[in-house]
């Protein structure tokens, strides 16, 4: 059974206890008390994967929920950007129908932000790769509108102490968001290069046009390192967002192609 079936039992609820634990079981419903039989008999113990998988979901739709709702309303943009997510994760039947509510749940006035986020950090179990994607889809929520908003800059900037990412670890992936966001979203698209600016392009690979030929391939390897598909689901990221990785190192790779046509021409 894969994490999602166990989540449906009510396994991760039980399992994962507290903000993290509450959520799940508050998405899947009356599932989630029928599912603690099973694991009481001993059955269905979820594994260290499968836990950081569940933790992953369960906090990236609930703080995103959060985060829309950091300037006063939630606006039809980022309803569209979290159904996007769902939509280029190829949720659909329960498991979509979780990720809403999830997105409900954090949009509660009482959620318990900094709680989810300190259980979210630990049940990575320090594997920064993974903290940084979830930072990564929530600076793409909160770009949905084009702008980030006083507010949600500041839960942003907040979500980054609690999970410690630094401040110039958070310049780059904010720009590596904002420079997707106008691309529109055609990061895979073979085509991308060629829409590229070479100033998105370098805003991308985070680095300055004065940079080294050196200095931007060991930028674009680390890029392309941290957002491999394979190795970010097997340290937890859900199958599902295997597609959004893969978007991703489309986008890094299109850039770094972008500057290096640039300096040889």
């Amino acid at each position: 059974m894969g994490w999602w079936g166990k989540a449906i039992g009510g396994t991760f609820g039980f399992m994962l206890g507290g903000p993290l634990g509450a959520l799940i079981g508050a998405s899947v419903g009356h599932h989630f008390d029928a599912g603690l039989g099973g694991l009481e008999s001993g059955r269905g113990s979820p594994s260290d994967q499968e836990r950081t998988q569940a933790a992953f979901f369960t906090a990236t739709f609930s703080v995103m929920g959060h985060l829309a709702k950091a300037d006063g309303q939630v606006t039809r943009d980022e309803l569209d950007l979290a159904r996007s997510v769902m939509g280029r994760m190829q949720l659909s039947g329960e498991l979509r129908q979780a990720a809403e509510r999830l997105f409900s749940e954090g949009k509660a006035t009482e959620f318990p932000l900094d709680a989810v986020l300190e259980q979210f950090r630990r049940e990575c179990h320090g594997r920064k790769n993974l903290v940084r994607m979830f930072v990564e889809i929530q600076l793409h929520a909160a770009y949905a509108d084009g702008v980030v908003h006083p507010a949600e800059r500041h839960i942003l900037e907040h979500i980054c102490t609690v999970l410690r990412i630094s401040r110039f670890e958070f310049r780059g992936l904010e720009a590596l968001a904002r420079a997707g966001q106008r691309l529109g979203g055609e990061g895979a698209d073979p085509s991308a290069a060629g829409k590229l600016s070479l100033k998105d392009a370098y805003e991308i690979l985070n680095v300055s046009a004065e940079a080294s030929d050196a200095e931007v391939k060991r930028a674009y390897r680390r890029l392309m390192s941290r957002h491999h598909p394979d190795k970010l689901v097997a340290k937890g990221l859900p199958e599902e967002m295997m597609k959004m990785a893969t978007e991703k190192t489309q986008e890094i790779r299109a850039s770094y192609e972008r500057v290096r046509k640039a300096r040889t021409t």
